[in-house]
């Protein structure tokens, strides 16, 4: 006959507390040896002490309940332990995005040790294919990266290339609804038939101020912020969408350290041209 604990006696033997034992068996995650049918006591085999001591190492890992009962009941080694992977390669990805918010904070409070470098640009207009979309401000990473591939195949298919950087134009709303129209386009020369959602356009002529922007798009806002300081300081500051311009991004490499992104704000033209 199996040597059977209260749950008090398993709590202490297993460092989970009685609220958490009730949890686990209501879920099937860790259900009792036994149950009395008249009290509702519930006991717990000593054999049990072992699962018990392996889920309270996962759910500090915060590996979800679900994803713990998959790998209790794993059919075989190799399945538990391409589950365990998984697990550890989210930790590890949820990990890096810490230490990547960490390094951003930091630079964030120490003083900057220069000021940023602006210029202003007048961008004459030009033929673009493009791809124009409502978008949430949530999705747009993933978005822009869907457009910008799609974009350069239409471009490969149709043996054209590029004629200048590629980039977005922001609606307003994007910024202050977290939805709103957005373009993405890549200058050409010639002529493309639209198809789908891929179509030709003309990108209009604008005067800018541009900052430019390294590396990934996840501080890209601490650009955003010191550009809009300098167009608010300057009386600048006209009311167009915002523009980008990916000088280096996906298409050239997946290396996000690598990524060179022009941001881009419609100002007032000061300067006379020819």
């Amino acid at each position: 006959m199996a040597t059977l604990l209260t749950i008090g006696d398993f709590a202490r033997a297993t460092h989970l507390s009685v609220r958490t034992l009730r949890k686990y068996h209501e879920s099937g995650l860790l259900e009792p040896a036994s149950v009395d049918p008249g009290s509702g006591y519930r006991h717990y085999a000593v054999e049990q002490i072992a699962n018990a001591q392996i889920i309270r190492r996962f759910r500090s890992l915060d590996m979800p309940l679900a994803d713990i009962r998959s790998v209790l009941s794993a059919p075989d080694l190799q399945t538990r332990n391409d589950l365990i992977s998984a697990h550890l390669q989210r930790l590890e990805s949820t990990l890096t995005k810490t230490q990547s918010a960490v390094a951003s904070l930091r630079n964030l409070l120490a003083p900057p040790a220069t000021s940023p470098n602006i210029e202003h640009r007048s961008v004459n207009a030009t033929t673009a294919i493009s791809i124009t979309d409502v978008l949430d401000a949530g999705n747009s990473f993933a978005w822009y990266q869907g457009a910008l591939g799609e974009l350069y195949a239409k471009l490969k298919a149709a043996h054209l290339t590029a004629a200048g950087s590629a980039g977005g134009i922001f609606s307003n709303e994007v910024f202050l609804e977290a939805r709103g129209e957005a373009t993405i386009f890549v200058p050409f020369n010639g002529e493309i038939h639209p198809r789908g959602r891929v179509e030709q356009r003309t990108i209009p002529k604008v005067e800018l101020a541009i900052i430019t922007y390294a590396g990934s798009h996840d501080d890209v806002d601490i650009a955003y912020g010191a550009l809009g300081a300098y167009v608010t300081e300057h009386t600048l500051a006209v009311d167009a969408p915002i523009r980008e311009y990916y000088v280096v991004g996906p298409q050239h490499t997946s290396d996000e350290v690598a990524w060179l992104t022009e941001i881009a704000w419609p100002i007032f033209q000061t300067r006379a041209h020819d």
